[in-house]
């Protein structure tokens, strides 16, 4: 599906054990592209802590997420081993 969105910065976070967070999306950035390598839960938001009672975002799915400037992603892994956590900041 195309959204003629232009991609900007793409992030790579590790989903461990415990909550990992981004740097805090740059100006300009409306909505963010997400996809996983694992399962995870994700949050976003200025201090986003991600925990098993945020969303879920299932493995090899993209989802595109609403954001503002200076609002950040994290991310904790389900199961048992690491992923990657893949975040590009899209503008219009």
């Amino acid at each position: 599906m195309n959204y003629a969105l232009r991609h900007g910065v793409t992030l790579k976070l590790t989903s461990g054990s415990s909550n990992t967070r981004s740097a805090a999306f740059t100006d300009g950035t409306e909505y963010v592209r997400v996809v996983s390598t694992i399962a995870c839960h994700i949050a976003v938001g200025v201090a986003p802590t991600a925990a098993v009672t945020t969303p879920l975002l299932p493995a090899d799915e993209v989802e595109i997420i609403k954001v503002s400037a200076g609002e950040k992603i994290g991310v904790l892994r389900i199961g048992g081993s690491d992923g990657e956590l893949y975040v590009t900041e899209l503008t219009e």
